[in-house]
């Protein structure tokens, strides 16, 4: 028997009789989507993406690229960021073709068979059970910036941060979209007020900490590049963790009314955002003050106020980061649990992982994923240090391999439209297939520059064959229950 559901399927899309090719009027159904509330409004939606654009790998993570890059890491922001977008809004036209919770699962599922579904969905689960992991992480060390918390062991904090969005994400979708719009509400604030402050340092050169804003602080101090180009391309994969959750909204799309209406505006906003939140907020940082003022220790945002010496500026900047590792971490509950269910109810993942509960919340999924959680708790207990480090490059490998999935489910997409197989929407990914074959080198390229950071970045990718064994292994052992599945489906 086939592991992809064939054209005599009633779920998928069957030729005319004559034997000519037309476009598909019965699209695929995923099973998955069912028992979905759509509770969620545009704000909601917009915010998502806003949200997905913005976490803690640049509140958090763009100190230390900073301290070793220098003013050249808005390069590095920029270029991931461009294709950030083509991934999103390749996954976007997929979207206004079919809305779907399972989004690139369920794509994989339909141009790609059981075992590209099954192959997607684990490498996006890879994704988010690691990020869980940086998220809390993270949370725990901002934190640590009061004194209250000071004495309070970071394995605890990061429990509690994990108890309590585990809690808020398991109520119904409106709560995480209401969690989500208000994360994003503040994100969007507290950069805007960075940016109105740093704007003024620097057009009034005013002092901070002993330094005086304006292009003096990179031309002095070894230009764009101080250290060379290399420390730029080396830091890209951690660069690409930054943008880990554009997908998102993507998969927000399969619990909202009109996402055709929705989407497109959404998805479009993302481009602007990325060249101003992130862009913009790297050069003014390397303008404020010398790259060598930042440190991984610390939010590059709270070492400015911290260094203004404005009364509580700092501890208000370090909640804002605090909210957007919550943030991310809501987020990865939410995906995980929608694209578990999917997998579930096609055979490929656990059976519970696609149970609902009454406010059509998959939390079975969703506390699977949690339950990674914990084991990052544990990681903060026994390495503190290193737990941060250790978690974001596997985290990277799970969206490259999440993107790619998405790329590919694209170009088949365009190929079966090419074929006359089925219409693509009027909203589509530009310069197809181009935008793909291009966007597919760049997340091989990534592969290589973590490889040649040495270091942790070099070991994870060296375990590329171990996960790569693992997928081929699971799929031995689940493909039993996916061909059943489809059985019952045909019957």
């Amino acid at each position: 028997m086939s592991d992809r559901i064939t054209a005599a399927d009633p779920l998928s899309a069957t030729p005319a009789a004559s034997g000519a090719v037309t476009p598909s009027t019965t699209p695929h159904v995923d099973a998955g989507d069912a028992g979905y509330r759509k509770d969620l409004k545009s704000r909601h939606i917009n915010m998502i993406a806003i949200g997905g654009a913005i976490g803690t790998g640049l509140f958090l993570g763009a100190g230390g690229r900073m301290a070793s890059a220098g003013p050249s890491l808005f390069i590095a922001y920029a270029v991931c960021g461009l294709f950030a977008f083509f991934v999103v809004r390749a996954l976007g036209e997929l979207v206004l073709y079919r809305p779907s919770s399972g989004a690139f699962v369920s794509y994989a599922r339909e141009f790609m068979g059981e075992k590209g579904a099954y192959t997607a969905g684990w490498l996006y689960f890879l994704n988010w059970s690691t990020t869980a992991v940086a998220d809390i992480t993270a949370a725990a060390t901002y934190a640590h910036f009061w004194s209250m918390f000071s004495d309070v062991p970071q394995w605890i904090l990061a429990l509690i941060a994990l108890a309590v969005v585990l809690a808020a994400n398991l109520i119904s979708v409106k709560y995480f979209g209401e969690m989500e719009f208000w994360f994003a509400i503040i994100k969007v604030a507290a950069l805007v007020a960075f940016m109105v402050v740093g704007i003024f340092l620097v057009v009034t050169s005013h002092d901070v900490g002993g330094h005086t804003p304006g292009l003096a602080n990179i031309t002095d101090n070894g230009g764009i590049f101080p250290n060379g180009m290399m420390p730029m391309l080396l830091l890209i994969q951690g660069v690409v963790f930054a943008y880990a959750s554009v997908e998102l909204c993507g998969v927000a799309a399969g619990e909202t009314e009109n996402p055709e209406k929705i989407m497109p505006k959404a998805i479009n906003s993302i481009m602007w955002r990325v060249g101003l939140f992130y862009v913009g907020s790297v050069v003014l940082l390397a303008l404020i003050l010398p790259y060598t003022a930042y440190s991984g220790d610390q939010s590059p945002f709270v070492t400015v106020f911290d260094k203004l010496g404005i009364p509580g500026a700092a501890g208000v900047m370090n909640l804002v980061v605090l909210t957007a590792a919550l943030s991310s971490l809501n987020s990865g509950l939410y995906s995980t649990g929608r694209i578990l269910r999917s997998m579930s109810l096609a055979g490929s993942a656990p059976k519970f992982t696609g149970v609902m509960n009454k406010g059509g919340v998959p939390y079975g999924g969703i506390l699977l994923t949690a339950g990674f959680g914990v084991a990052g708790v544990v990681l903060n207990a026994r390495m503190p240090e290193e737990a941060f480090e250790l978690v974001l490059n596997f985290a990277s490998i799970g969206i490259i391999g999440t993107w790619a999935m998405i790329m590919v489910c694209s170009l088949l997409f365009v190929r079966r439209a090419d074929e006359g197989k089925l219409v693509r929407p009027g909203y589509r990914l530009p310069w197809a297939p181009y935008t793909q074959i291009v966007t597919l080198i760049f997340l091989g390229s990534v592969l290589v520059l973590m490889w040649m950071d040495g270091g942790v970045g070099r070991t994870t990718v060296n375990c590329l064959p171990l996960i790569a064994a693992a997928l081929v292994g699971g799929w031995f052992l689940v493909r039993g229950r996916v061909r059943a599945t489809q059985a019952d489906r045909r019957d």
